[in-house]
């Protein structure tokens, strides 16, 4: 099966590439959710709405990779501007740097003064999550 942006599939190749009925994929064309074009009696989705709706690549091989994205929320007491600044200096470096993962994280702080606390909210695939989470510990454990 070709696999460039070109390529025009039918339903029933979507319906199997992504695990679905074709009673569905034929739904999502109707609702609109999948856009596609009518050659005679039947319906075409070209490579790039197919990869559109699935949110990932369509591989060599004919499959949906599959993409699993974490998101995790880190609650930090005992933190002041200065703290504030070296854990921001560590995590950031550490995500920009990126891990197993084909996207890099994505960190956002937020710091709140008054009580002392910063929250950081990690989203990225499972297993730079983790790491990050595991550095974050040992970072909180050196004190």
């Amino acid at each position: 099966m070709q696999m460039s942006s070109s390529h025009l599939y039918s339903t029933e190749e979507v319906a199997e590439l992504l695990g679905l009925h074709i009673r569905t994929i034929r739904t999502y064309v109707r609702d609109g959710k999948l856009r596609a074009v009518r050659i005679g009696k039947q319906y075409r989705i070209a490579h790039d709405d197919l990869v559109e709706l699935a949110g990932s690549a369509v591989v060599a091989n004919g499959r949906v990779a599959r993409r699993i994205e974490v998101t995790t929320v880190v609650s930090v007491e005992g933190v002041d501007a200065n703290l504030l600044t070296r854990l921001t200096s560590v995590i950031g470096g550490a995500a920009r740097l990126g891990g197993s993962g084909r996207e890099p994280l994505r960190v956002e702080t937020m710091h709140d003064a008054s009580r002392g606390t910063a929250k950081l909210v990690i989203v990225g695939g499972p297993t730079d999550v983790a790491s990050l989470l595991t550095l974050l510990a040992s970072f909180s454990e050196a004190g």
